[in-house]
């Protein structure tokens, strides 16, 4: 008889505990994670009912396999521009519930009196909330598409990060089995370092040999190169000291800003499912139900400063975000669990051997127990929302309710911020490239040069030289390279106030330029002439080169640019023009040339066109704030417009020859776009925008509703209001501010 290995006979059984197991728990409605927890449990050596695996080692193999592919997965829904997009309200939401359960976490450990270690792990196992769990019991309720599921969106796309973070630190602090600051803070900056340098270098060719090889790449093969770069990836993290996890993080990341990255989810989804499978019943392998029985009290404990912990912390960062009282709640309230990540973490200290045997149970009967209880506390979020209503003082609501309107609006950037963020970008991402290209050829190339030349001079001058002309466009670009031409030149012209500061800022990034080249020749050479001879050929080549070096990086940034966003663009010709949520205000002039001037805004349709919005025009000492469609356009007039930077590039085109779009709206004007939602407290459900009186009331026009995953530009005025539509509104700040105070509130605050 033909010889079996067991690895085969031990995932024979894993897998039938699995589906017997996940169609009971499918029939009841509950998430599939408990269902393998549950069949690892039954084939455990802790209960006999059913076989026993015996190969435990290689499962572990396996299950290493189910956390990388998890990871990778856990990437391709990422992308970092996504992660830019969640904005401040789902960031500061999740930094203060992350660092609150840390807290919590470690100081609950301490009073059981559990060691150090336990205590730190225990923190991070609480700390991060289950994305799996979330999203199933918002499609079960219906729920997925409200204002608040959004911002619980954001958060675990935060969490999701700061959980690749934490395994790094946990790792560090497990190795060192001491808190030192000075480590840690290199192992941050070490991340940091490897992360922006992969993202760059990945951005900037993984797309272009994907659309290369797109003729030749048939499911299979793209499943095969996919898998292929997420594990090459993985070797190569773990070959610079980090996680196997991090590296199949980061690819997932990359390959998600490609064209391709719907198609690649699709393909690795039934190899995720398995391994993720073969995973989290490996966790219930490990589950000791004694272990269990014996800290029950610690367990309970444990349980209810989760719920009431994660509720408390991020419903606090969503109010100090600025949303309302009762998002906030139900996002709490929605966040209240643990789940596969925590796993992951646990998993961690009993590999690394620093955390005690009772930790993984008691964290597997946590995150067990919150599973069931999440789906109603989202249901009952509302209600307790409703209660709590009831009970704060009317004053309380009120400033809640004042400081959340007041923090969901956009606003035209100022010139400084625009300035300084073109800046830190210029100096961060140049700089990652040059010191990589540093690292790369004092590593590898001046050692491979010495071994070919016998005169040790010739050797280090070449590779000084080779480098040079490597690095020379990126420190071409963080010497010269300007920031926002228009922000940039309208600081420069204001002397007394803002040209010091901006040639203090020329002259560091050009001194860390010249540090950065010295840290080159430092590590080749010794000796002050060296370096001075070497800085002098560095400053030749820069001036004599700078033209050539400006065009060749101009090349680089256009790939990397369009490479960036290629999936954003393909989706753009098949969506709607874009909506007034990714619009600023602009003002321009019009011209006397104009076609079609002391025509109505009705004649002219230049909203329909463009699809921009006129919010102001400034006619010589007037102001005609929203103007009506029966408005008249002359030479001369200032327009405050609202639109994105394509529509008012096209705009311009129309009614400015000769003038630059001036990205700051007229001074004389308090006019923003600001967004308010529909709830009880402006009693706009069930009107349409005519019968509203909007435009009255605010002196504003609405030009976008966003309702769902449903998004209107310049609705029209029969249009009807529903709950938790996000109503945009070009108008009086103040006015519109207004509208989402409860009325009766404010009476009763009066009285």
């Amino acid at each position: 008889m033909a010889h079996l290995p067991k690895l085969i006979e031990d995932l024979a059984l894993i897998l039938g505990a699995a589906a017997v197991t996940t169609l009971i728990f499918k029939r009841l409605r509950q998430p599939l994670v408990l269902g393998y927890i549950i069949a690892g449990l039954l084939v455990g050596p802790n209960i006999s009912i059913v076989p026993t695996v015996v190969d435990t080692k290689n499962i572990n193999i396996l299950a290493e396999i189910g956390v990388v592919f998890l990871l990778f997965s856990l990437g391709l829904e990422f992308s970092f521009k996504k992660l830019a997009r969640v904005g401040g309200t789902a960031s500061i939401t999740a930094i203060v519930e992350i660092v609150g359960m840390l807290l919590i976490g470690y100081l609950t450990g301490q009073v059981m009196g559990w060691s150090v270690m336990d205590s730190v792990f225990l923190g991070g196992i609480l700390s991060i909330s289950s994305t799996t769990i979330i999203i199933r019991a918002f499609e079960e309720l219906g729920v997925k598409n409200k204002q608040f599921a959004r911002i619980v969106f954001g958060v675990l796309i935060v969490e999701d990060l700061v959980a690749i973070l934490l395994l790094v630190l946990l790792s560090t602090l497990a190795v060192s089995i001491q808190f030192a600051g000075s480590e840690m803070l290199f192992s941050v900056l070490k991340l940091l370092f490897f992360l922006s340098l992969w993202f760059l270098a990945g951005i900037f060719l993984l797309p272009t040999l994907l659309r290369l090889a797109k003729p030749l790449l048939s499911d299979e093969t793209l499943l095969i190169l996919s898998l292929g770069l997420c594990l090459g990836m993985v070797v190569l993290a773990t070959q610079v000291g980090f996680s196997p996890a991090l590296g199949a993080f980061v690819m997932g990341s990359i390959l998600a800003e490609t064209t391709m990255a719907e198609k690649i989810e699709h393909l690795v989804m039934p190899v995720k499912d398995l391994f993720a499978a073969v995973f989290f019943v490996s966790v219930g392998i490990l589950i000791d139900p004694n272990t269990i029985i014996e800290y029950g009290v610690p367990v309970l404990i444990i349980t209810l400063l989760t719920i009431f912990g994660k509720f408390f912390t991020s419903t606090l960062g969503a109010v100090l975000s600025g949303q309302p009282l009762k998002q906030s709640v139900q996002t709490g309230m929605s966040l209240a669990q643990i789940g596969e990540f925590s796993f992951i973490i646990a998993t961690l200290g009993v590999s690394l051997k620093v955390t005690s045997d009772f930790l993984y149970p008691i964290a597997v009967a946590v995150s067990a127990i919150t599973t069931f209880t999440t789906p109603y506390l989202i249901r009952f979020s509302g209600p307790f929302y409703d209660f709590l209503n009831r009970i704060v003082p009317a004053r309380t609501m009120t400033a809640i309710n004042k400081y959340a309107s007041g923090t969901r609006q956009i606003q035209a950037e100022s010139d400084w911020k625009i300035v300084l963020k073109s800046y830190l970008t210029i100096i961060l991402s140049n700089g990652v490239i040059i010191i990589a290209i540093i690292l790369l050829s004092t590593t590898f190339l001046a050692p491979f040069l010495a071994s070919r030349f016998q005169n040790a001079w010739v050797a280090h001058i070449s590779a000084v030289v080779l480098t040079l002309v490597a690095t020379a466009p990126f420190l071409w670009a963080l010497m010269v390279r300007k920031p926002n031409s228009l922000a940039f030149a309208n600081l420069w012209l204001d002397k007394k106030y803002n040209r010091g500061p901006l040639l203090i800022i020329e002259i560091s990034r050009n001194i860390l330029a010249v540090l950065l080249f010295g840290f080159l020749v430092d590590r080749l050479f010794s000796g002050l002439i060296a370096f001075v001879v070497a800085i002098l050929v560095f400053a030749i080549v820069m001036f004599i080169f700078s033209k050539r070096l400006q065009s060749f990086y101009a090349r680089i940034e256009h790939r990397f640019l369009k490479n960036l966003n290629a999936r954003e663009l393909a989706a753009s010709d098949k969506d709607s023009p874009l909506s007034p949520w990714d619009a600023h205000l602009a003002t321009l002039t019009v011209s006397p040339d104009v076609s079609g001037l002391g025509k109505t805004l009705e004649e002219l349709g230049w909203r329909e066109k463009y699809g921009i919005n006129i919010a102001n025009i400034e006619r010589g000492q007037r102001n005609i704030e929203i103007p009506s469609r029966y408005e008249r356009i002359f030479p001369h007039d200032r327009l405050s417009v609202i639109g994105t930077d394509q529509q008012l590039q096209l705009f311009r085109e129309e009614v400015e020859t000769d003038r630059e779009l001036t990205e700051t709206p007229t001074d004389s004007a308090d006019i923003a776009l600001v967004s308010i939602i529909v709830d009880e407290h402006n009693h706009l459900r069930g009107q349409t925008i005519r019968d509203s009186g909007i435009r009255e009331k605010t002196n504003g026009l609405v030009v976008g509703i966003e309702r769902g995953e449903h998004r209107m530009l310049n609705p029209a005025s029969n249009t009807i209001f529903e709950w938790d539509d996000v109503v945009w509104i070009v108008g009086d700040r103040k006015k519109i501010a207004r509208l989402s105070q409860d009325e009766e509130t404010i009476r009763k605050a009066i009285r």
